[in-house]
């Protein structure tokens, strides 16, 4: 048993809470059963699991190729969020790529510009999860796709959703070539969202809450969305926004 803060195996897993530590060691973090266990059903390997039986019991453990316990005091060192179940995975990331994607002969995909904020992008994730979402596409991001904080909020969905990450650029010129019609939300020459037609190969695209966005995916759009606002607020959080368009989309399609 791992009992020392300072143990270099310890110490390495509070290091990984930095993006470029993630990137460089090519390891994710991975807290909590059921994310563990959503990523290992989606074909994720976890390099190494480590338990915390005081807080954990005596249940049957997930698949891990190295298993290392720990104590509560070191456990609480290397958690995230207060309410963990005693298990925390360090595992393989998979990234996707465009040209790669797998999709339904009539996709339908989110397009997320420049997301900043990990726990937006978890919801969203969650959106997708539950609405059978062909991928996620993340343009110029601003936060790590595999952020803790982006995997808790998912719920796990960040790995059963395929994740692309990529610029503005390669996106609409991947969106043209396998013509795939652009639906972004904005404020101004917009339809109401209702008046969309989703039943095609479609992309919705968001923006971010503080300035919306670009010129290159307005110019880019072949049509303006918008959900009409009934009260003082302009505009809605992006997760809330994409779950209601895409939600259309797919009553449009049943």
């Amino acid at each position: 048993m791992i009992t020392s803060k300072t143990n270099p195996k310890i110490k390495n897993i509070v290091h990984l809470q930095k993006a470029s530590e993630r990137q460089n060691q090519g390891l994710i973090v991975i807290e909590g059963r059921r994310e563990i266990e959503r990523a290992i059903a989606s074909g994720f390997e976890v390099e190494t699991l480590f338990v915390c039986v005081e807080i954990a019991g005596q249940h049957k453990l997930p698949t891990a190729k190295y298993i290392e316990e720990v104590s509560v005091e070191v456990f609480e060192k290397i958690t995230y969020r207060g309410n963990s179940d005693g298990l925390l995975a360090l595992a393989r990331p998979v990234y996707h790529q465009l040209e790669k994607l797998k999709y339904k002969p009539n996709p339908l995909f989110v397009v997320l510009e420049s997301v900043e904020k990990p726990g937006n992008l978890g919801a969203v994730l969650r959106t997708a999860d539950a609405a059978g979402i062909d991928a996620v596409i993340v343009c110029d991001p601003r936060t790590d796709i595999y952020n803790p904080n982006a995997i808790r909020s998912s719920i796990g969905c960040v790995f059963s959703v395929p994740v692309v990450a990529c610029s503005s650029t390669e996106c609409i010129n991947w969106l043209r070539s396998n013509n795939i019609q652009i639906l972004c939300t904005y404020l101004q020459a917009s339809v109401n969202y209702l008046k969309a037609d989703y039943t095609q190969p479609t992309a919705i695209v968001m923006g971010t809450e503080a300035t919306g966005l670009s010129e290159e995916w307005v110019n880019a759009s072949d049509q303006n969305i918008i959900i009409p606002m009934r009260g003082i607020a302009d505009s809605l959080n992006v997760a809330a926004t994409t779950a209601i368009v895409v939600f259309e989309a797919i009553r449009q399609r049943c």
